[in-house]
């Protein structure tokens, strides 16, 4: 598994871990993965993925509100910053409340993500879910997407990038050429596969592709029986399970490594929730997985 120095992130001139971090559950918002993570506990958490050799973690200013970059902050200041060569990065969202994508509501986002983190620039800020805006208004003056280049131009974001987990919409914005990454969600699994020609087409543009979501949901680490899903995933992800066991293959490797082999992807970005899911998720990118594996499941992995 690449850790350390990693992958060279595109044309950024940044390297990334083959595993990176996402830092939703750390803000904790239990609507929308079904638990709570306390303060306490995110801070614990975060310190232990600044001292490990997987230096990447991304986050967003929507994630509980700031919450999540509030409490990343303390960690940092805990830690005494961030180490050297660590990529710290956040996303700019539309208002929850008014629907508001201007370019005034994306420098606002920023900033407010600056003063959270208590740094002064991050290597990299996203455009987060541009498929709630027309693609017109987003790309014409006074939208998010100019006010994003001027952000970087200004030095407060070191490289811009995409994410999202709408297909359609975000091919449109990787054609423009405008951005240097991107990160798509929940559309590279063993169970939905649909973002194949997106990050290849990202991959052929010289964007770097971050794959974030690689259980599904969770369906796949932690078992059909104790995740929703609608009646096809779940029979998807136990047809999964059944062929991991015969090969002695814990699903939740399987479903790791079926990004990190792909070599169109730079990083995965998965979840954690406390301090012990940084190593465990170590032990699941090194876990052996035969080739036959992935031959029973479907070539995987871009093969």
């Amino acid at each position: 598994m690449r850790t350390g120095a990693g992958t060279r992130l595109g044309g950024t001139g940044l390297r990334v871990p083959a595993v990176s971090f996402g830092g939703g559950p750390l803000a904790g918002m239990p609507a929308v993965f079904g638990y709570d993570v306390d303060a306490t506990r995110a801070v614990r958490t975060v310190r232990e993925i600044l001292r490990s050799p997987l230096g990447c973690l991304d986050t967003s200013a929507a994630y509980g509100d700031g919450a999540g970059e509030r409490r990343i902050g303390v960690a940092l200041a805990q830690s005494g910053g961030l180490p050297d060569g660590f990529v710290l990065s956040t996303k700019v969202d539309r208002d929850a409340l008014t629907g508001d994508y201007s370019a005034a509501q994306v420098r606002r986002t920023l900033e407010g993500s600056l003063e959270r983190l208590g740094v002064d620039r991050v290597k990299l800020v996203y455009l987060h879910g541009p498929e709630h805006l027309a693609f017109a208004d987003a790309m014409a003056p006074g939208g998010p997407v100019r006010e994003l280049v001027r952000m970087r131009d200004e030095g407060l974001a070191a490289h811009i990038g995409l994410a999202g987990g709408a297909v359609g919409p975000l091919a449109r914005f990787v054609a423009t050429g405008l951005f240097e990454v991107l990160l798509v969600h929940h559309r590279w699994t063993l169970l939905d596969r649909s973002a194949d020609q997106l990050i290849e087409a990202a991959h052929r543009a010289g964007l770097a592709v971050l794959n974030a979501g690689p259980f599904a949901g969770g369906i796949l680490a932690k078992g059909p029986g104790r995740h929703g899903g609608d009646e096809a995933t779940v029979r998807r992800a136990r047809e999964a399970r059944d062929i991991c066991k015969q090969y002695g293959v814990p699903p939740a490797a399987a479903a790791l490594q079926f990004s990190t082999r792909d070599p169109r992807i730079a990083s995965t970005v998965v979840g954690v929730s406390r301090p012990g899911r940084v190593e465990s998720a170590a032990r699941l990118a090194r876990c052996p997985v035969p080739e036959e594996l992935w031959e029973a499941l479907g070539r995987p992995g871009g093969g």
